[in-house]
């Protein structure tokens, strides 16, 4: 059993609120647009950090962390990409490769709007841990976070972490 905390867009920002529910997880995956490697250095002194860069990421957080990444957790296979659109209107980076080869479970950011929902059609649960740093439109600070266990996703969770 492996406990998750997703999150995405930083931009920069961390803070207490995000470091206790980090503490909590085995492992921390951040969808892009972390801003500033602090971010990702300070949660992997806590836990092991999964990650892509987005499209605010300097070259130096592009050499740290790939524009997608695809590994397993457990027996679930998981695509991350920070800008990924949704089921079933991928965007045309990813659409082929979804639909080529579909992840049980595939996650993005960048929209600043969380969201969980599955693609019936390939049997891929998306999802989109909002945007937890303070920087944006959004109005509720939100993350992620779940337990895979096997081929099993469960115990999804949606934290708020208040407004921006």
């Amino acid at each position: 059993m492996t406990k998750i905390l997703l999150l995405s867009d930083t931009h920069s920002h961390i803070d207490d609120a995000i470091l206790k529910y980090a503490k909590q997880a085995d492992e921390i995956w951040h969808a892009g647009d972390i801003g500033n490697l602090a971010v990702t250095d300070t949660l992997a002194k806590i836990k092991p950090v999964r990650g892509v860069h987005g499209n605010i990421d300097d070259h130096i957080i592009q050499k740290e962390f790939p524009l997608n990444a695809r590994f397993l957790c457990e027996k679930v296979a998981v695509y991350m990409t920070h800008i990924g659109g949704y089921p079933p209107k991928y965007n045309a980076r990813t659409r082929a490769e979804i639909l080529e080869n579909p992840p049980k479970l595939f996650i993005s950011g960048h929209s600043h709007i969380l969201k969980v929902m599955w693609d019936k059609k390939l049997g891929v649960l998306h999802m989109n841990p909002g945007a937890c740093g303070k920087h944006g439109f959004h109005q509720v600070r939100t993350m992620l976070r779940f337990v895979i266990n096997g081929a099993d996703i469960k115990d999804l969770e949606v934290i708020e972490l208040g407004k921006r």
